[in-house]
């Protein structure tokens, strides 16, 4: 088993599925390739569940991939002063999940998807990087329009 893609145990079902699609969604960034099926089934795999585990990764990184041009835009909007390029892989993979679950997963409040997010990137990035995420997420929240603590469906 591939040590480095092992998710905390520790965690929720849930955050261990975030988790899942901000790794898959942060390698396919630095390696984008011509069979995303083969890429995921592979990457499946590689985990200590099964596929029926991960279904709501699965659901994220298919409507993140799907969506990626409007989330990647959102996330130039609020990113002020800053060139998009110039965004660290790692935050841009946590945004892309965060931004896609507060503006399509309409079932999930955002203070918690914005939780979640600085959850994850605890294992992840710097003190410095979740400020970064945490302010970008705020803005999110408010462009989104969405319910702070309440699901909108």
């Amino acid at each position: 088993m591939d040590e480095d893609l092992l998710i905390n145990p520790e965690w929720s079902q849930r955050r261990q599925n975030r988790c899942a699609a901000f790794r898959f969604i942060f390698q396919w960034e630095m390696n984008q390739s011509e069979d995303l099926e083969k890429d995921l089934d592979e990457y499946f795999k590689r985990l200590q569940q099964d596929e029926e585990y991960f279904s709501y990764s699965i659901e994220l990184i298919d409507g993140i991939l799907e969506k990626i041009k409007v989330i990647d835009s959102i996330i130039s909007e609020l990113v002020e002063n800053w060139e998009f390029s110039r965004i660290a892989k790692v935050e841009l993979a946590l945004l892309r999940v965060a931004i896609f679950e507060i503006k399509y997963r309409l079932d999930v409040p955002p203070v918690v998807i914005i939780d979640e997010a600085l959850e994850i990137s605890k294992d992840f990035s710097s003190e410095n990087s979740r400020k970064f995420l945490n302010g970008v997420l705020d803005k999110a929240m408010v462009q989104i329009a969405r319910p702070i603590r309440k699901p909108a469906v």
